[in-house]
């Protein structure tokens, strides 16, 4: 089994033991993703959260108050709904390689705002082939019956078709992903240094 990652200059990461780069080729998919890159050298811990909140950290830091960073263990959905909860969510998720249950997620709340009928089926087909195909790129861990059903709903796609697939994934999230952030060195530092600039 490939063990080491090496990062080359360019190019997607390489497992040593896989020479042809067949078991992360996946990486080079479109440059819309962030590369993964070697997390290997990481810790799960974060003293400098720059790569985890979107805009200016700096400035993101001193707008989270601990009782907004506090919320999001109230429940998934209040993590998912604040922008910077979202942002450390995927930060932990990319820790796990497991951040393409996210990307899924998003990609449904995006696709059900689609008001152009021209756009919809090429957008279904793009996140079909991305997420939920076999062997897709990005693929999410959902049973048969539910990859068999979105199959058929591409037949037709509507504002809908994805449904049942995305509320597969946000339970596995909810009940796997999500209680294991909590835990997180990246949720209890940044809870930290929320804390730390009140005292």
């Amino acid at each position: 089994a490939a063990e080491k990652c090496t990062q080359p200059l360019s190019g997607p990461p390489v497992l040593r033991g896989d020479p042809g780069g067949m078991l992360l080729g996946w990486e080079e998919n479109r440059g819309m993703r962030t590369r993964l890159g070697c997390l290997s050298h990481k810790s799960d811990s974060y003293n400098d959260f720059t790569a985890i909140l979107p805009d200016k950290p700096n400035r993101a830091l001193k707008r989270l108050s601990t009782e907004e960073a506090t919320r999001w263990a109230d429940s998934f959905d209040v993590l998912l709904s604040h922008k910077y909860g979202l942002a450390a969510f995927r930060a932990f998720l990319k820790t796990e390689f497991s951040e393409e249950n996210l990307e899924f997620w998003l990609a449904c709340e995006d696709f059900k705002k689609t008001r152009s009928a021209a756009k919809l089926a090429a957008k279904a087909q793009r996140i079909f082939e991305e997420f939920i195909d076999v062997q897709a790129p990005r693929e999410v861990n959902i049973d048969f019956q539910t990859r068999e059903l979105t199959r058929r709903n591409m037949q037709e796609p509507s504002l809908s078709c994805f449904d049942q697939a995305q509320g597969k994934v946000h339970s596995l999230m909810e009940k796997d992903s999500y209680p294991r952030f909590l835990r997180s060195k990246i949720y209890t530092d940044l809870l930290s240094q929320t804390q730390r600039r009140l005292s």
